[in-house]
């Protein structure tokens, strides 16, 4: 993933930080617990395609 791509990118259900998960291929946003799937490089910041995160999930740790 392209760092400064990484830098302007946020949640586009609350606007809020994501978090790069390199080794899932996932951007992680904490406040909304959804998991996006990066695919071929290229981030899938669609709702519908994110996963939801138990309270408890070990990816919405720091």
């Amino acid at each position: 993933m392209d760092t400064r791509l990484l830098e302007i990118l946020a949640c586009p259900v609350c606007k809020g930080p994501l978090q790069y998960r390199r080794d899932q291929l996932l951007l992680v946003c904490r406040i909304d617990r959804l998991a996006y799937p990066i695919r071929d490089d290229v981030p899938v910041m669609l709702e519908e395609e994110a996963r939801q995160l138990a309270a408890d999930d070990p990816l919405l740790e720091r």
